[in-house]
């Protein structure tokens, strides 16, 4: 008998994806057969980038990791791991706030649907790494190459000239 693929889901909003992002999606695809990177639609936050235009980029920068697909969802990510066979939540923590936070979320997602949520320590290279502060330096014009693939700088520049 052969045993079910082990799948995974990275959820979150990835305005603009960073190193910081596509580490855990690398970390999570030696892990796990598949890992789903889950673009969620957040009314609540004022995207920079449209949905549409997230899922291109984590496209396009993860597409060296053979087993990573890339989707946006909108609802429950607990509907969307249901949907891909996915059995368990992968997120990345930087800081004990994050952990916070996340274990809540963790806790609610298990309780709605039985779905794991595993933690992955964030690289310290990337431990204060995080969308808005290089949304942040990108619009007064400093260096955030060290922090996003080169393709998300110059759509992430271009973007603030608008």
């Amino acid at each position: 008998m052969k045993p079910e693929a082990r799948i995974a889901v990275c959820p979150g909003s990835f305005d603009p994806v960073t190193y910081g992002h596509l580490d855990i999606f690398g970390r999570s695809a030696q892990l796990y057969d598949e890992v789903w990177v889950a673009v969620f639609h957040n009314a609540s936050k004022n995207a920079l980038f449209s949905v549409e235009e997230r899922v291109e980029l984590l496209r396009e920068t993860t597409r060296d990791l053979p087993n990573v697909r890339v989707a946006s969802f909108q609802g429950l990510v607990v509907d969307f791991c249901k949907e891909h066979g996915a059995g368990v939540l992968v997120k990345g923590v930087r800081a004990v706030s994050d952990f916070d936070y996340e274990l809540q979320m963790a806790q609610m997602n298990y309780g709605l649907g039985g779905i794991e949520t595993v933690f992955i320590p964030t690289n310290p290279l990337y431990s204060f790494l995080s969308s808005s502060m290089v949304k942040d330096v990108a619009k007064w014009g400093g260096d955030i190459t060290p922090h996003v693939p080169q393709i998300v700088q110059t759509r992430l520049v271009e973007r603030l000239r608008d």
